[in-house]
C-alpha cells in the first residue's frame, strides 16, 4: 500500500480494522463457544458442539436459518439436521446459564457498568395455537391482536454497547388451564411454571439480573410496561431509576391528591362510604393535554451526535403525582418530548426532584437502543426465522441469539481498544462522530474469514434431488392418508 493509500480514508487500519483481527475471527467465535459450553452440557450428554453449528448458522447465513439448512450449510451435505434439532427442541440444557454468563462477562468490563436496562418485548405471527405460548395477543412488531407468540426481553446499553441479557416466552393464563394440560407436558413447559402477566414477567427478569450482580444506572421501558403503576412502585420499592414510557390517556395530578375514605353524613340511608377517593378536590389531566399547557415551554435538548448530524429534541419536564392501582400516591418526573412527526410522546420517572431536565432527555433517548438490540437480533441474528412450537426451542433459540449479539459486541469492544481509529478521520471528514462498526459490518467479515463450506455442482444437484425425493414421500404418505379415509367412509356407507 502507497503512502497515499494509507493516508486515505479508505484505508482500513484508520477505521481499526487490521488483516490479523479479521483473520482471527473465526477463531474469535470459537474461544467465546469454548468459554459457554459447559451451558450446553446436560447430566449425562455433552452435545454443546451443536451450539456452535447453531451459532455459525446464526452469524453466516442470511435466511431460512431453520435445523435442517443450519446443519446442511454449516456441517455439510450429509447432515440431515436432527441432531440440531434434538439439540433446540429437546435437550434438557438450561438457557438461564447462557444469559447468566452474559450478565457476568459484561459486568466484568468496567466501561460497560452503570447503563440502561431496558425491558421491551418482541411478538411473532403463527399460523395455529399449537406452539408454546401461542394466542390471540397484543404484536407490538405488528401492532395488532392476531394469533402469535410474545418473549418478554431484556437488553442493556452502554457507552455505544447493547446486549441481549435475559429472555422469557410469555404464557397467557388459558395456557394453564386443564384443557392445555397434555399440550403444556408435549411442548416442555415446566410443570413449575404458573401464569405471570407481562409487567410481573419483566419485575422478575430485572430481579434476577440484580440479583446476578448486573449494575445499572436507570430502567427503560415501552409504555406497555410504563403504565402499570404496581410494576412503577415495585421499581421505585426496589430503589431502581426508571424512564417509562406511558400512553397519552394517562391520568396525573399537577398537586398532590389526598386520598381517603370520606365521612358518612349523618342520616344517610344504605351502607356507609368505604371507597377511597380524592378528597381535596384535585382533579387529574390526561398528559397530552398538558403539551399544550402555555405555562411549560419546550426546551432543545442536544443529545448525541448520529449520522444524521446532532440529535436533538425539544422537551419539557415537571413534576406531578400519580394514584398506583393500590390506592398509593406517588410524586413523578413528567417528561414530554416533541417528535419528528410533531406529535408528542409522555414518559415517567421516579428520578429525584433535582434531576436536570437534560438527564431525563439523555435517558429517553437511550430507549432507542432497545430498538437496535431487536433490529439485530431479528434483521441480522435469525430471531423471527425459527417457528418454535416447543417452550425449550424457543428458549433455547433465544440463548443462542443473545450469544451471538454478544460476539458481535464484544468484538467491537475489543477491536476499538486494541485497534482504536484515526482520530484524524472525524476532522477530514468534517463529522462530530464516525459511525460505528454494525453486526452486519463484522458478519460480512466473518464470512470472510470463516465462509461457509461451497456446494459443488454434483452436491447441489444432490440436495435438490433429495428434495424432490422428500415432497415426493410426503405426497405419497398423503396419498395413503386418503385411499385409508375413502375406504373407511365407504365402509360406513355400505356396512355389509
Amino acid at each position: 500500500m502507497s503512502a497515499i493509500e494509507a493516508d486515505s480514508v479508505y484505508a482500513p487500519q484508520r477505521w481499526g480494522l487490521s488483516v490479523e483481527a479479521i483473520a482471527d475471527l473465526g477463531e474469535r467465535l470459537h474461544r467465546v463457544w469454548e468459554r459457554f459450553r459447559i451451558r450446553f452440557r446436560t447430566k449425562t450428554q455433552d452435545p454443546s458442539a451443536h451450539a456452535l453449528t447453531y451459532l455459525r448458522g446464526l452469524l453466516h447465513m442470511e435466511s431460512k436459518r431453520n435445523y435442517a439448512n443450519i446443519a446442511r450449510r454449516v456441517n455439510g451435505l450429509s447432515d440431515d439436521g436432527q441432531a440440531v434439532q434434538n439439540f433446540m427442541s429437546d435437550s434438557p440444557w438450561e438457557p438461564q446459564g447462557v444469559f447468566d454468563q452474559i450478565q457476568r462477562e459484561l459486568q466484568a468490563r468496567p466501561a460497560l457498568r452503570g447503563g440502561m436496562l431496558t425491558l421491551d418485548e418482541s411478538g411473532d405471527e403463527r399460523a395455529g395455537d399449537q406452539s408454546a405460548g401461542a394466542a390471540r395477543q397484543h404484536l407490538g412488531r405488528f401492532g395488532k391482536v392476531d394469533l402469535g407468540q410474545v418473549g418478554v426481553a431484556l437488553g442493556y446499553y452502554q457507552a455505544g454497547t447493547w446486549a441481549l441479557v435475559d429472555a422469557s416466552l410469555f404464557l397467557p393464563e388459558q395456557w394453564f388451564d386443564a384443557a392445555h394440560a397434555d399440550l403444556r407436558k408435549k411442548l416442555h413447559i415446566p410443570s413449575t411454571a404458573s401464569f405471570a402477566s407481562k409487567p410481573r414477567l419483566g419485575l422478575r427478569l430485572i430481579e434476577h439480573a440484580r440479583a446476578n450482580g448486573l449494575e445499572f444506572e436507570v430502567i427503560g421501558c415501552d409504555s406497555l410496561y410504563g403504565r402499570n403503576s404496581l410494576l412503577r412502585a415495585a421499581l421505585d420499592t426496589a430503589h431502581c431509576l426508571y424512564m417509562a414510557a406511558v400512553p397519552c390517556n394517562t391520568l396525573v395530578y399537577l398537586a398532590e391528591p389526598l386520598l381517603g375514605v370520606p365521612p358518612t353524613p349523618a342520616g344517610k340511608f344504605g351502607r356507609p362510604f368505604a371507597q377511597t377517593q380524592v378528597l381535596n378536590g384535585v382533579q387529574p389531566q390526561r398528559v397530552d393535554a398538558l403539551s399544550q399547557h402555555p405555562g411549560w415551554p419546550l426546551q432543545p435538548i442536544d443529545l448525541r451526535p448520529c449520522e444524521r448530524g446532532l440529535l436533538t429534541y425539544r422537551c419539557a419536564a415537571r413534576r406531578v403525582w400519580t394514584i398506583s392501582a393500590n390506592d398509593q400516591v406517588r410524586v413523578e418526573w413528567l417528561f414530554l418530548r416533541r417528535e419528528p412527526d410533531d406529535s408528542f410522546s409522555y414518559s415517567l420517572s421516579n428520578a429525584p426532584a433535582e434531576t436536570a431536565l437534560e438527564r431525563l432527555a439523555h435517558w429517553r433517548s437511550l430507549r432507542y437502543f432497545a430498538e437496535r438490540i431487536f433490529q439485530d437480533a431479528k434483521s441480522e441474528g435469525g430471531w423471527d426465522e425459527l417457528i418454535a412450537r416447543k417452550y425449550r426451542a424457543w428458549m433455547h433459540h433465544a440463548a443462542l441469539d443473545a450469544l451471538a449479539l454478544w460476539f458481535i459486541a464484544e468484538t467491537k469492544l475489543d477491536w476499538a481498544v486494541a485497534q482504536p481509529r484515526d482520530p484524524q478521520l472525524t476532522r477530514e471528514l468534517q463529522v462530530q462522530a464516525l459511525p460505528a462498526l454494525s453486526m452486519a459490518n463484522v458478519r460480512e467479515l466473518l464470512r470472510a474469514a470463516m465462509p461457509l463450506p461451497r456446494l459443488s455442482v454434483d452436491e447441489a444437484t444432490q440436495l435438490v434431488v433429495t428434495h424432490l425425493v422428500k415432497r415426493t414421500a410426503s405426497t405419497r404418505s398423503r396419498l395413503k392418508a386418503q385411499r385409508r379415509q375413502r375406504r373407511a367412509e365407504s365402509k360406513k356407507r355400505h356396512p355389509d
